[in-house]
């Protein structure tokens, strides 16, 4: 009998033969709407869960068009202007897409906004600059020529980001544009209260309240020709406002600065080491956030009605792995899911009864147009996806976008009745059993718990060529058999590695958040580190670990490492360690590197350096003894299934557990054996898309050879003697 549930199927309009059909197929028991997308009566009456997609911040124009003066606000900078006499007028709207952004004229430009020398990085007094509404301009007086300058200034967003880029990418004409509006506004606080009230009385048939998300979007900003400009799925620009600012000076005791926000135009990435006054601001934001949430979250409990936060768009302030998230009382937490990485870090979330994966691609015209092939894409997702499923399932899955697009793509509609069928054999299985565990890994950088799987993410998941070779890391553990966490510089600082840890992990590019920039000055941190890995602990870096040039090093764990990266200042110091040995525990199963963007002039500080790929006169692989512990280095990991093994094999042997290492483990590079001991089952998993034979050994080393179908996926027992 085919098992049903754990399915969330989008639907729409006019679309119920066909609806009814995929609920069967599918074994779907949940039905959702999608922005842009209504359901009727007669869906809603079928017999499934009703989620309904609820907008806090933006859809009810009638009320924003009456209170423009609450609309959400954000921090610009503008263009770089170099001066070449005394006197400068700066465009500050240039580059900004006007209708999304109007300049803040209400409150006093001389209080809130900020002009600055970036030559000098000095601020520009207010009285050597006025500001000229009519052209939306400010003109300095008394610049110094050749000297740069730039305007940070105050903005209201009149067009909420998410709405604006699926108006645009599904064509939707002259449909009026959501305007954002904030809960920090006395009208509008009260507004989300009654209007959700009245909402859930006019929505009966609702069981699941799904809010899209709560009150500030991610950083999202377009440019004047209404494509994106500067997109930060962790930004909290939108959270400012000057009810904000004056907020935050009464809590913590001190005035931000518009620098504190735009952040010389880098707007305080995630890879941006974080000030106090930004991590301050985040706090102070978090808090607020979630006492506001709270309120109506009751109110939907009040109702009867469960409560959903979709992982995504108006996000900001509901960290899921920070302190304040769990106040919130949510049933559940849904999101996209671009594969292992974005899968466990929504399956990991706290203080939630179920989570959801929004799984590829989306229902849009796109992916779904005559010509191209949907199937590929989501059975890339559903492999990347499955390996960190193996390791704690989400409690469901499901689809969003248009379903009628979906169902003209017959294979597409058989590929996901496979999905489905096997995510519940999984789930029936496994779902809060424990797995076998080889190690425990933290991944240390700036943000540590509180951004638990979410290292070197732009825009959630989506490739760049700067930090696909770091995201690899991620995407490798999510499936592999070892524990992770996550810790920060401050962790360790003030508390030392935690004492189950057995190996640190430090992978990016030098002064980003998570290699650690200036963290690397604090004596401290390095001495801890450097006296656990000599204890014992294994250290492996990834790209430029620990990088900060000081006291004649770059890397400041070089003596662990046993290597260096010539920045030009060394070259007349022979460098005589460059013969690679034959053959290494770590590189056993490679069949081919590739570190991705790698990482120049990389060279060994001792003899005792063991180099295991050499190539153009630099180091990409290594290890080096350091006490009783060892350190790895590695150019760069961009995600495979060499890789993926290549990660493991450095991990158990910067660990010392080398002969550990076969312990519930498959030969083949593309295969993977994922072990269950208190329920005796093992599963034997083929990650590609090709018939694969591969030895399976078991928690005693023994092994059998198996074959496995393309994507397939064998349950076995194991038994005590295993």
């Amino acid at each position: 009998m085919k098992k049903t549930g754990r399915v969330t199927l989008p639907s729409e309009q006019n679309f119920l033969a066909e609806t009814k059909d995929l609920l069967e197929r599918w074994g779907a028991d949940a039905i959702r709407d999608s922005d842009g997308t209504k359901l009727d009566e007669q869906i809603k009456q079928l017999d499934a869960k009703i989620y309904t997609t609820y907008f806090v911040a933006r859809g009810h124009n009638d009320f924003a068009e009456k209170h423009m003066e609450e609309c959400q606000q954000l921090y610009l900078m503008s263009q770089f202007n170099i001066a070449q006499g005394d006197t400068l007028e700066i465009d500050f709207m240039t580059g900004y897409f006007d209708q999304q952004l109007k300049p803040d004229y209400k409150h006093d430009p001389k209080k809130y906004w900020e002009v600055i020398d970036r030559t000098t990085g000095e601020v520009v007094d207010i009285h050597e600059w006025d500001v000229k509404e009519e052209r939306n301009t400010v003109i300095i007086k008394n610049t110094i020529p050749w000297h740069e300058y730039t305007v940070s200034f105050l903005v209201y967003a009149i067009w909420d980001p998410t709405q604006m880029y699926n108006h645009i990418t599904n064509n939707w004409g002259d449909k009026p544009h959501d305007i954002p509006f904030d809960v920090r506004q006395p009208y509008s606080n009260e507004f989300m209260s009654s209007t959700l009230k009245q909402w859930l009385k006019d929505n009966p048939d609702t069981d699941v309240v799904r809010f899209t998300t709560f009150f500030y979007h991610f950083t999202l900003v377009f440019n004047n020709l209404g494509k994106e400009k500067f997109v930060d799925w962790f930004g909290y620009g939108a959270s400012v406002s000057v009810a904000a600012l004056d907020a935050f000076e009464q809590e913590k005791g001190y005035r931000l600065r518009p620098e504190d926000i735009v952040d010389q135009g880098y707007y305080n990435t995630s890879f941006r080491v974080p000030s106090k006054a930004f991590s301050d601001y985040m706090d102070f934001v978090q808090r607020f956030v979630a006492k506001e949430a709270k309120k109506l979250i009751d109110i939907v409990h009040e109702s009867g009605k469960e409560a959903m936060m979709f992982l995504g768009d108006n996000w900001i302030g509901t960290e899921p792995y920070g302190k304040y998230f769990g106040e919130i009382g949510l049933d559940a937490v849904v999101g996209s899911v671009g594969g292992g990485a974005t899968l466990r870090m929504i399956a990991d979330i706290p203080h939630v009864r179920y989570t959801e994966g929004r799984f590829l691609p989306y229902f849009f015209p796109d992916t779904f147009y005559e010509g191209n092939n949907p199937v590929i894409e989501a059975n890339e997702n559903w492999l990347t996806a499955r390996r960190a499923i193996l390791r704690n399932p989400v409690d469901r899955i499901g689809y969003g976008g248009y379903l009628s697009l979906a169902y003209k793509f017959p294979e597409f509609v058989d590929y996901i009745e496979k999905v489905t069928d096997e995510f519940r054999e999984i789930y029936d299985t496994i779902k809060g059993v424990k797995p076998h565990t080889g190690l425990k890994v933290a991944i240390l950088n700036s943000w540590g718990k509180l951004r638990t799987w979410q290292t070197h993410m732009v825009a959630h998941a989506l490739w760049y060529k700067q930090i696909y070779s770091y995201l690899g890391v991620l995407e490798s553990l999510s499936g592999a058999a070892v524990e992770v966490s996550f810790i920060s510089f401050e962790d360790v600082i003030n508390h030392g590695v935690p004492e189950d840890v057995d190996v640190i992990i430090n992978a990016g590019d030098a002064g980003t958040a998570f290699s650690g920039g200036e963290n690397w000055m604090n004596e401290a941190l390095i001495t801890k580190i450097r006296a656990w890995v000599h204890n014992g602990g294994g250290f492996i870096g990834i790209g430029e670990p620990s990088a900060h040039h000081h006291q004649g090093r770059y890397f400041q764990l070089g003596q662990v490492l046993g290597v260096d990266k010539e920045l030009g200042f060394t070259l007349s110091t022979d460098k005589y360690f460059t013969t690679p040995v034959e053959k290494h525990f770590i590189s056993e199963d490679m069949t081919k590197f590739n570190f991705g963007e790698g990482m120049k002039n990389i060279y060994a500080l001792t003899e005792n350096t063991e180099i295991i790929d050499y190539s153009n006169g630099e180091i990409h692989l290594s290890s080096h003894n350091y006490g009783k512990g060892r350190g790895v280095y590695i150019a760069g990991l961009p995600y495979s299934e060499d890789n993926t093994r290549l990660l493991l094999r450095a991990m158990f042997y910067a660990a010392n557990k080398e002969n550990e290492f076969h312990k519930w483990h498959a030969s083949n590079l593309y295969c993977e054996v994922h072990a269950y001991p208190s329920i005796e089952k093992m599963a034997i998993v083929n990650n590609s898309m090709q018939e694969q034979t591969t030895l399976v050994f078991d928690g005693n080393g023994n092994s059998k050879k198996v074959t496995l179908g393309p994507s397939e996926i064998r349950w076995e027992a194991i038994s005590d003697e295993s």
